[in-house]
């Protein structure tokens, strides 16, 4: 089956989170889960944010690109909200990768690369309301142009609702529903 590398959202390496990598697991693939965070978890959001800024989130990029070095090529690279950042870039830009899974957040494909490379899928993943996906800092801007410029390599599913980290069923923000429809589609796309 499929290796997939999952990076976390700034929330930490939540329960959640563990339960989301271990579904993936019954089915079938490798999953590995880098901590960012050294362990540290947060309750909301905000705090989570303040933990990332203060560690720089430069650093957290680098961290998450560096883990991925001693791994094959042939990878799919996942990532929840602030974990988008190290997923795209090694999406973009390591050779070999297989494609990109991008939960709640999506970086314009200028940040790491001119543009998107050919043959290489990734579905974007938030919900249409959520006010840090569509109105914080143009992610849905960036996942539409995305899909717009490769539109046979890239997808956008937006659920309907107004919450962030909708699929991590340790957070108040969690959406049973939604969370089971981007699994199905998570599962079909590393099939």
């Amino acid at each position: 089956m499929t290796e997939v590398v999952l990076y976390h959202h700034a929330q930490g390496l939540t329960d959640g989170l563990k339960a989301f990598a271990e579904e993936l697991r019954q089915a079938g693939h490798t999953v590995h889960l880098p901590d960012l965070y050294a362990g540290n978890t947060f309750d909301n959001l905000d705090d989570g944010m303040a933990y990332g800024k203060s560690v720089g989130f430069g650093n957290l990029l680098e961290a998450g690109v560096a883990y991925a070095q001693d791994l094959p090529e042939n990878v799919v690279y996942a990532g929840f909200s602030m974990g988008v950042m190290p997923a795209q870039q090694l999406t973009q830009t390591r050779a070999g990768a297989l494609g990109g899974l991008f939960f709640h957040s999506c970086i314009p494909v200028s940040e790491f690369s001119q543009a998107w490379p050919a043959g290489v899928r990734a579905q974007i993943h938030a919900m249409d309301e959520d006010p840090w996906f569509t109105e914080e800092d143009g992610d849905l801007a960036s996942a539409q142009a995305l899909v717009k410029a490769n539109p046979n390599d890239a997808e956008l599913f937006l659920y309907p609702g107004k919450t962030h980290l909708f699929a991590d069923s340790s957070l108040s923000d969690y959406n049973e529903e939604a969370a089971k429809l981007l699994m199905t589609r998570t599962l079909e796309f590393l099939g």
